[in-house]
């Protein structure tokens, strides 16, 4: 059954490193359906969020493929375990005068900020899971959405694992 898996790829922190990852995927007909990397608390470090659809058995291959990589440190399946997972969205929207105050209300209620505003747009920023940055899209579509731009799917596991500090 194809289904939506998490990854938290610790990996070197040197150029090179996402292009082999992302060739890996690409090689082997895997599709990325989003992907984050940032440096982590050491710099020596990037953590690379990576979400991919698939069955258990791609998830597998997936997996074992990532780990024989001399720059890979550590891969995490967060798929089903207990996690925090967050997306940024910045979205333009038309905002003629009378319905810029609607467009602040459905800002408020996501708990975004107005980033930009122009004569005739708002830009909006909004952080959350997948969902919540899902059901803004579907609200503020019949305003006209001029731009999205989306970071993809940050993530990390909750609380302390066994070795951790």
């Amino acid at each position: 059954m194809e289904r939506e898996y998490t990854l938290s790829v610790l990996v070197e922190n040197k150029s090179g490193v996402l292009a082999h990852i992302a060739g890996l995927f690409s090689g082997r007909g895997f599709n990325i359906s989003g992907l984050s990397v940032g440096e982590t608390e050491n710099p020596e470090y990037s953590r690379m969020t990576i979400v991919v659809r698939g069955d258990d058995k791609i998830l597998e291959q997936i997996k074992k493929q990532l780990n024989r990589f001399v720059d890979v440190i550590k891969v995490v399946d967060l798929t089903n375990i207990s996690a925090v997972h967050r997306e940024i969205i910045l979205i333009k929207v038309k905002a003629t005068s009378h319905k810029k105050q609607e467009v602040f209300q459905i800002c408020e209620v996501f708990k975004g900020k107005i980033v930009d505003i122009s004569h005739d747009t708002l830009t909006l920023e909004v952080t959350g899971n997948t969902a919540k940055i899902e059901a803004l899209i579907t609200l503020l579509k019949p305003y006209g959405i001029i731009e999205i731009a989306r970071t993809g799917r940050v993530s990390i596991s909750r609380g302390f694992k066994k070795g951790e500090k």
